[in-house]
């Protein structure tokens, strides 16, 4: 397993924001969107490319374009907050859906919806999920991945918890994992500390405050 955790002075800027109880949800999913974009911009360094010749309005030119298939597998429902900064970068990326709530009792992610396609898998998937907790929704999404055929897998996720990156580790051998925080650790119920609350109920305002 790959971690990068992007040390950024932007990132830290806008990640105190987040993290920020009094943060109101559009501010939220505005400030979501750009560290998304800031994963993306790091978690895309390596795709591969093909030539492409082109004609400026002045004379011909040698350029490249991306020459593999990218899916985008956010994990329903926080995981939506994320898909339109990836698809303003990358608009002709796949979206397919995952989802997975979190049994109360077990902490253990249950898989609700799924729907990829058969046949032949993108080249690389990213799974987006603003939050890597106990890593369980993730290890599911990369097996899940896996068994479609997908080669490259990325995570992209805004914080997380150590705990979830050694389970990562363990259990997904070439996931590539991308961040932009690594927190203390979990509380007894499995929420990242210091973190930043439940990010689909701030996301969506539905955490029942008003």
């Amino acid at each position: 397993m790959n971690l990068q955790v992007i040390e950024h002075p932007v990132v830290r800027h806008h990640l105190t924001q987040l993290r920020d109880r009094s943060t109101p949800p559009e501010q939220f999913r505005a400030i979501v969107g750009r560290l998304t974009s800031l994963l993306v911009f790091r978690a895309t360094e390596h795709l591969a490319l093909r030539d492409r010749n082109v004609t400026t309005p002045l004379t011909a030119f040698h350029g490249h374009e991306l020459s593999q298939s990218i899916g985008l597998v956010p994990i329903l429902r926080a995981g939506l907050g994320m898909i339109d900064p990836v698809l303003s970068l990358l608009p002709t990326a796949e979206v397919w859906h995952l989802g997975l709530y979190r049994d109360e009792t077990t902490s253990q992610p249950v898989e609700y919806y799924s729907k990829l396609p058969p046949g032949r898998p993108v080249d690389v998937a990213m799974v987006l999920d603003p939050m890597l907790a106990t890593g369980g929704s993730a290890v599911l999404a990369y097996h899940t991945l896996k068994r479609w055929g997908v080669p490259h897998v990325k995570l992209l996720s805004i914080i997380s918890a150590p705990e979830g990156i050694d389970r990562l580790r363990q259990e997904c051998p070439d996931l590539e994992v991308h961040v932009c925080a690594v927190d203390q650790g979990l509380n007894e119920r499995n929420f990242i500390v210091p973190g930043l609350g439940d990010a689909g109920d701030r996301i969506f305002n539905t955490s029942g405050h008003h």
